[in-house]
């Protein structure tokens, strides 16, 4: 999980885990469209993205081809915020009950 953090920490890498969110399935020439990066500096962190398992890539003839990976953020959020949410929706069940028994 250390290496997902590490590779979240960048807004620059969020950027284009972003970018593969909105159109999955980019060229590297793609994914530096509109940046303000230089295409080795997108290499650079797409492979920091890559060792994170947070980008998958498939080889199409001479093209590689990125594709976002949401698992290790998934389970972020299910180690992380997964345990938090529990206990509000519990406390929530728990007033919703408490309401209806007391209008009935």
């Amino acid at each position: 999980m250390d290496a997902v953090f590490k590779a979240l920490a960048d807004s620059s890498r969020r950027e284009l885990l972003d970018r593969l969110r909105a159109g999955n399935g980019q060229t590297l020439n793609e994914l530096c469209a509109r940046l303000d990066m230089t295409r080795q500096a997108v290499s650079k962190h797409l492979a920091v993205l890559e060792e994170a398992n947070l980008v998958a890539t498939v080889k199409r003839g001479r093209e590689k081809l990125h594709y976002l990976n949401p698992v290790p953020i998934h389970e972020i959020g299910e180690r992380w915020i997964g345990k938090f949410e529990h206990s509000r929706l519990q406390a929530l069940s728990d007033m919703k009950k408490a309401l209806e028994s007391r209008d009935d």
